[in-house]
């Protein structure tokens, strides 16, 4: 069964949301038949590229408060509530993501694609650590084991720019408005950053749907390497 998200990495409901997923994920019966891909959904393109802003200031200018306050959601305390700690949120910087896409869709093709995400979210959220600049991104390819000379001329040439949209073209042809966006087995598709619950019961829902049990009876007719052979009661 295959599982896609489309995130943005500077996103806080993308983390808690992609940790909210691997929770379920630890609890449904059949994770080893799991195919989960993560796609690129930015939102900060229309951010300088040449610097970042704090988060705090970012989100007071755009939304006019901050998340804790009256009638906003506290990220930080629901994700601690959850397990997820730290989880760097007011406190961290915002910059344009193209770059750190565009380096996600190379560690991909790479084979590296669950791994390459979880790193940079863990990395963001849990360190506040930056993803913006192409020295930023170098340091997370050593991590990876990527070649780096590799990646520098990749990141350098902007090489997986069009793929980047294309995903968040894709996203928003399935109806996707904004971050997380999860489509489970091309039949669901989910808006935000769902709780775990929802996610487990959609999982095992879609599997059972996919995958009806098949009841044999003991004298159930059986087929052999040249005959197809009908039950006793019926000779």
């Amino acid at each position: 069964m295959k599982v896609e998200i489309w995130s943005e990495i500077t996103c806080p409901w993308c983390g808690l949301g992609g940790h909210r997923f691997e929770r379920a994920v630890e609890r449904f019966e059949h994770s080893d038949q799991l195919e989960v891909v993560h796609r690129s959904f930015p939102l900060g393109s229309d951010l300088p590229e040449d610097r970042t802003i704090g988060v705090r200031e970012f989100v007071l200018a755009k939304y006019g408060a901050v998340p804790g306050q009256a009638g906003v959601p506290d990220i930080e305390g629901m994700a601690a509530a959850e397990g997820l700690a730290p989880y760097r949120v007011l406190d961290n910087r915002v910059g344009n993501t193209d770059l750190a896409h565009e380096f996600l869709a190379h560690a991909s093709a790479e084979g590296k694609n669950g791994e390459a995400w979880n790193m940079l979210f863990r990395a963001y959220f849990g360190g506040a650590e930056s993803i913006f600049t192409l020295d930023d991104l170098l340091v997370f390819s050593d991590r990876l084991g990527l070649d780096r000379e590799r990646t520098r001329r990749v990141l350098a040439d902007r090489r997986y720019r069009r793929q980047v949209r294309r995903d968040a073209q894709q996203a928003q042809r399935l109806g996707a408005t904004g971050a997380p966006f999860t489509v489970i087995d091309g039949r669901y598709a989910l808006a935000g950053a769902q709780d775990t619950d929802t996610l487990l019961g959609i999982l095992r829902q879609v599997w059972d749907q996919t995958h009806p049990t098949v009841l044999v009876a003991d004298d159930a007719a059986t087929c052999g390497p040249d005959v197809c052979a009908a039950p006793a009661a019926h000779t």
